[in-house]
């Protein structure tokens, strides 16, 4: 006898799932794999407990619509048995057909399915094309046998130490008889195939049973039961054989399952005559692994955009403006054939927050862009920014970002704004020590932040959380860190907080001053905001360098225009 079986020694702690598959032959049990053809018949393979998946191609050509005779390319089963390796933990033995050509197309194979993380291959001495192995009516050729040889012994040394090579033999299913297929599984063991795998199309276990029992090398057999159905695992094993492929058997279930659903949901023409029959959503849900999904997203994303809303105020009226705008309002102002607010709502679709409102009052009429909900502020002269955002408390259910109407921004500082995690969280511009000197004229909301941050460029992400401790316009300029640009992101807990402090404003009395402001009712965001931090609530700062622009003034308009893209 001739030994020429690669190393099916135990190892200890496999590296791949080559060295798993490898593990299982070294065992006493016998190797029981099924045919899938993407990845969650892959998974379902898994799920049933077999030991492996056959990447089986009469399943994925079957999947492509076309029949199994070398029609797909090399790339084609690659990227579907890639797919059903990715899929699972079990390993997966990719059935490569001729493998696509001669040895030297054989060497590319085993490479670039090795490298894919499959565990093995099979290799049939079929000519190309080849023709399923149970095509009615279909002349059979078979390569040399010493062609073939060569091809099996290219395959071996091209594959690592790991990587498992099956040779299969199609002398029975051409009719050349026993004593051919004996040969050929003879001098495919010898040029080192890992194993042999003996086809038969006969309905009995006859045929591969002869075979076994005359086989005289170490080389472990592979054999197919699709025919000889009534033969049990444990028959085969006796047998001598060591691996048993229920080939295409989920296919066959997958399309009956399909055929009969898919016809009663026609004849009937309503989805509840086949609800017995199918697996409901959170199954799929299940199988395709939907809550890992969303514990990535939890630990990875920024928050869920698509449940993010957008408030921008922009109801206020600016005699600093006029006449630009004595027929419309400060946020309709146009730079660059965009109005601010349009470009306001492009900046936040294209991050993916679809619900926007607008709180409008003066020249109203003129707000009257589409997909955006309205709110009015009707008393927009006497009242101020808290009154505005509470006329749209509806969308105060969390997260939402709050954004003044008069301001441009760079697309990243909102991006920056909705990653971030905290209950309350202001954009604040640290460039305000520099640009002091321009900018104290006009009033600005500035805010101290501790600890005192680093004067950083604003794409540097701070070193600690950084918290706004103090903001108003009566701040000492010297002492402020950073000027607040109108722009915040409110969880729902948030907006919760927002509402228990405006709830107890409310209460004191309409005419009872609210931190730098008069009254209750002329009360800014600011002066809501100073208020929260007075009673101890956290407020987080995103801190920026330059990158906005508040439309205020006739220079801050010419300014846009010139700075604006």
């Amino acid at each position: 006898m001739t030994d020429q079986v690669r190393g099916f020694s135990s190892p200890a702690a496999p590296a791949s799932k080559g060295a798993a598959l490898r593990r299982l032959f070294a065992s006493p049990s016998p190797i029981v794999i099924a045919g899938a053809h993407d990845g969650l018949t892959a998974r379902l393979v898994e799920e049933a407990g077999f030991d492996g998946v056959w990447a089986s191609g009469f399943e994925i050509s079957a999947s492509f619509g076309v029949p199994d005779a070398s029609i797909l390319t090399m790339s084609e089963t690659l990227a579907a048995s890639r797919t059903m390796s990715e899929a699972v933990s079990i390993p997966v033995i990719a059935d490569c057909d001729t493998g696509f050509g001669n040895a030297i197309n054989a060497i590319r194979t085993v490479q670039a399915f090795e490298a894919a993380g499959i565990a093995g291959l099979c290799i049939e001495d079929n000519v190309f094309p080849k023709r399923c192995s149970f095509y009615p009516g279909v002349k059979r050729l078979l390569a040399d046998t010493d062609e073939q040889a060569l091809k099996i012994r290219a395959a071996v040394e091209a594959s690592s130490k790991d990587f498992v090579v099956i040779a299969r033999t199609e002398a029975l299913i051409a009719g050349w008889g026993l004593e051919e297929a004996l040969r050929r599984g003879r001098a495919y063991a010898d040029a080192g195939a890992d194993a042999i795998l003996i086809h038969s199309r006969q309905s009995t276990i006859d045929e591969v049973a002869q075979f076994a029992d005359q086989w005289d090398r170490l080389t472990p057999l592979v054999c197919v039961p699709t025919t000889y159905r009534t033969a049990t695992v444990e028959d085969l094993a006796r047998l001598g054989f060591k691996m048993v492929i229920f080939a295409n058997h989920g296919l066959r279930a997958e399309i009956r399952a399909i055929q009969e659903t898919l016809q009663t949901l026609r004849t009937e023409n309503r989805a509840s005559s086949v609800e017995d029959r199918i697996v409901p959503l959170s199954e799929v849900y299940r199988l395709v692994n939907l809550n890992q999904l969303k514990t990535d997203e939890r630990a990875y994303l920024p928050p869920d955009t698509e449940s993010v809303k957008a408030v921008i105020l922009a109801a206020g009226f600016d005699r600093r403006l006029m006449p630009l705008v004595s027929d419309r309002p400060k946020a309709m102002l146009e730079v660059k054939g965009k109005s601010i607010l349009e470009r306001q709502i492009d900046a936040l679709q294209q991050l993916g927050v679809r619900q926007i409102a607008v709180v409008r009052g003066y020249k109203k009429e003129q707000m009257t862009l589409p997909n955006v909900k309205y709110y009015d502020n009707d008393a927009f002269e006497e009242s101020g920014e808290m009154e505005s955002l509470l006329r749209a408390g509806a969308e105060l259910s969390g997260p939402v970002v709050v954004m003044y109407g008069d301001i441009l921004f760079d697309r990243n500082i909102l991006e920056r704004l909705l990653q971030s995690p905290d209950d309350i969280t202001l954009v604040c511009d640290r460039s305000w020590p520099d640009m002091r000197a321009g900018r104290e004229a006009i009033g600005p909301d500035l805010v101290v932040e501790s600890p005192t941050p680093r004067r950083h460029h604003r794409f540097l992400a701070d070193a600690q959380p950084v918290r706004v401790t103090l903001i108003g316009q009566s701040i000492d300029s010297t002492q402020a860190t950073a000027e607040f640009i109108g722009m915040a992101k409110l969880s729902a807990r948030g907006c919760q907080i927002l509402g228990e402090v405006y709830r107890e404003l409310r209460e004191r009395g309409a005419d009872q001053p609210v931190h730098e402001s008069p009254s209750f009712r002329a009360a800014k965001l600011t002066d809501l905001l100073h208020e929260v931090i007075a009673r101890g609530h956290s407020v987080a700062s995103v801190g920026i360098y330059q990158g906005w622009l508040e439309v205020d003034t006739f220079d801050d308009y010419r300014r846009a225009w010139t700075e604006v893209g």
